[in-house]
C-alpha cells in the first residue's frame, strides 16, 4: 500500500518546510516538493501541519492503585491517545512485592495484546527488588527491550522504595545501560504531615497539597540527583511541579551531570486551589505531586522553552470522579493519585505553547516526540519524519477550533481537567505504521492494531539545549 501526503507543511525538530511525504507499507520512503509517483491513497494536506505522531512516556493504563484500577485500559486509553495524535505510548508495568520482573511485564503485556490501537512499549516500575530477582533479573530486562526503571520514593507502605534500593538499582542500571526514573517526593515526610491532618480532622482534598509541601518534592529530587551521581547512572525526573524542584534539577545541568525531566500540562494549567472546590470536586485534582501555586507555571513553559525540561508528558492515570475518586470523600489519603490527559495534550501544548508564544513549533514536536523518542530507546523509527522512519504522522489542521469537554473526549474517566477550554488547532488524520488510525474524527481501526515495541539500551548522547524555543 502506497499512501501520499501531499503539500502539507511537514514540521520536525529541526526543520519546517513543505513537502510531500510518500509512505510505503509501514515507511517513509520519500520526502520531497511535487513527488510525481503512483499511490494508492492520497491525503491532501495543503494548509496542514504534518507532524510525527507523538510519544508519550508516561501513561497508567490498566494499571492497579489505591484499591482500584485505573479506568482506561489499553483499547479507551490508546483510542484517546490517538484522537489526540499520540502514536507511540510507553506505559508503566509495575512489579508488585514478590512478582519477579519478567512476569510484571508479561502482565502488562497480556493487557496490551488485542486491545491497543497504537504502538506501546514499557517501563518497569520497580517496588521490590529481592522478590523481583535481584539485580541480575533487572539488567536481563535491558535484552527484553525494557531498558527503563522507575523507583517511587513516596507512598509509604505501598510501592516506595528506600535509598539502599534507589541506590543499586542506580548502580544496575548503569552498568546495564538502563535510564532510571524517579517519582520524587519525601514519602517519610509526606507520612508525618498525612497522619497529623488526619489526626486534627482535616480529611479534604485541600489537605492533599498541605501534606506534599514543594519542598517535599524538592528534597528528593535533590536526593535522587545526588545518588544518581554517586552511582554514575542517567536520571530522568518525572512529572516535575514546582520551581523549587526544578531550581535542583537546573544546577545539575549547569554542572554537566546527566539529568533529564519532564513536566505534565496539568502542572502548566492546573493549580492548588482547584483542591478546596465544593463538594469533593477538588477530588478530580488529586494527583501527585499535586497542583501548585499558579505562580509556577511560568517557570516550567520557560523550563520547556529553554531546554531545562525536556518532555511534556501526561502521566494519564485516570480515575473515575463519581464512583472512584470517591473511596477518599471522608479521607484524602484514600482518594486515588492521579489524572487525565493523554488526549489533550498535542492540543494545549499547540495553542497555548505555540499560538500564545511561549514555545516554537520545532519546540513542541521535540518534547512531544523527537526528545522522547530519542531518550527512551525508540529512535530513529519513532519520532521523526525522515525516510525509514515508522510512518507515525499526524495531519494536524491550525486553525480548527476544538473546545474540550468530557461529554466528547474518548477517555472512559467521567470528567476532564480541562473543560470547557476551547483551543486553535486539533488532529485531523492520524497514522500508525503507515495505516490511517483516525480520520476526519472516526476511528477507523479495530483493537489489536497496536504492537509491542522493544526499545533500544540507553544511550547518555543527547543535548540539553533546546533548538527552536521562544524566549
Amino acid at each position: 500500500m502506497r499512501t501520499l501526503i501531499r503539500g502539507g507543511r511537514v514540521v520536525t525538530a529541526g526543520d519546517d518546510y513543505t513537502a510531500d511525504v510518500l509512505i510505503e507499507g509501514e515507511r517513509i520512503t520519500q520526502l520531497g516538493a511535487n513527488l510525481l509517483v503512483p499511490a494508492d491513497r492520497v491525503i491532501d494536506a495543503t494548509d496542514r501541519y504534518v507532524l510525527p505522531g507523538g510519544v508519550d512516556t508516561h501513561t497508567h493504563l490498566a494499571s492497579p492503585s489505591a484499591g482500584t484500577v485505573t479506568c482506561d485500559d489499553f483499547f479507551t486509553g490508546t483510542v484517546a491517545a490517538a484522537f489526540g495524535g499520540t502514536t507511540t505510548i510507553v506505559d508503566f508495568a509495575t512489579q508488585f512485592a514478590g512478582v519477579p520482573f519478567a512476569d510484571a511485564v508479561a502482565t502488562w503485556e497480556a493487557n496490551r495484546t488485542g486491545k491497543a490501537v497504537i504502538d506501546v512499549g514499557f517501563h518497569l516500575a520497580v517496588t521490590d527488588l529481592e522478590g523481583g530477582g535481584g539485580v541480575d533479573a533487572l539488567a536481563a530486562m535491558v535484552d527484553a527491550g525494557v531498558p527503563s526503571w522507575k523507583l517511587f520514593m513516596a507512598y509509604k507502605g505501598a510501592i516506595m522504595v528506600d535509598d539502599d534500593t534507589l541506590l543499586r538499582v542506580m548502580q544496575t542500571a548503569a552498568d546495564a545501560g538502563a535510564l532510571v526514573l524517579v517519582h520524587a517526593e519525601h514519602g517519610d515526610a509526606i507520612d508525618v504531615l498525612t497522619r497529623q491532618a488526619l489526626a486534627a480532622g482535616r480529611t479534604g482534598p485541600d489537605q492533599h497539597a498541605a501534606t506534599r509541601p514543594p519542598e517535599a518534592e524538592a528534597e528528593a529530587t535533590n536526593r535522587a540527583i545526588n545518588l544518581a551521581r554517586i552511582a554514575g547512572c542517567d536520571l530522568f525526573v518525572v512529572h516535575v511541579s514546582c520551581g523549587e524542584a526544578l531550581a535542583s534539577i537546573r544546577r545539575a545541568r549547569e554542572a554537566g551531570w546527566r539529568v533529564w525531566a519532564e513536566t505534565c500540562p496539568q502542572y502548566l494549567f492546573c493549580d492548588e486551589s482547584q483542591l478546596s472546590l465544593p463538594d469533593f470536586e477538588g477530588a478530580k485534582y488529586t494527583f501527585s505531586p499535586p497542583p501548585r501555586h499558579v505562580s509556577n507555571q511560568p517557570l516550567l513553559w520557560r523550563a520547556l522553552a529553554d531546554g531545562a525540561l525536556d518532555q511534556l508528558t501526561t502521566d494519564h492515570c485516570p480515575f473515575r470522579w463519581a464512583d472512584q475518586k470517591a473511596m477518599g470523600r471522608d479521607d484524602f489519603s484514600k482518594i486515588p493519585n492521579g489524572a487525565p490527559g493523554i488526549e489533550q495534550r498535542l492540543m494545549l501544548a499547540h495553542h497555548f505553547g505555540v499560538r500564545e508564544g511561549r514555545i516554537s513549533l520545532q519546540r513542541m514536536v521535540d518534547v512531544l516526540s523527537t526528545t522522547p523518542a530519542r531518550l527512551f530507546g525508540l529512535a530513529p523509527r519513532k519520532g521523526s519524519i525522515a525516510v525509514g522512519a515508522d510512518a507515525d504522522v499526524v495531519v494536524f489542521d491550525p486553525a480548527r477550533e476544538h473546545t474540550i469537554s468530557a461529554a466528547t473526549h474518548h477517555s472512559a474517566v467521567d470528567y476532564n481537567l480541562y473543560e470547557g477550554m476551547t483551543v486553535v488547532g486539533a488532529p485531523e488524520t492520524v497514522l500508525v505504521r503507515g495505516t490511517p488510525v483516525i480520520e476526519q474524527g472516526r476511528l477507523t481501526v479495530g483493537p489489536g492494531h497496536g504492537r509491542f515495541v522493544p526499545r533500544a539500551p540507553f544511550r547518555a548522547g543527547t543535548t540539553h539545549v533546546a533548538e527552536g524555543a521562544v524566549a
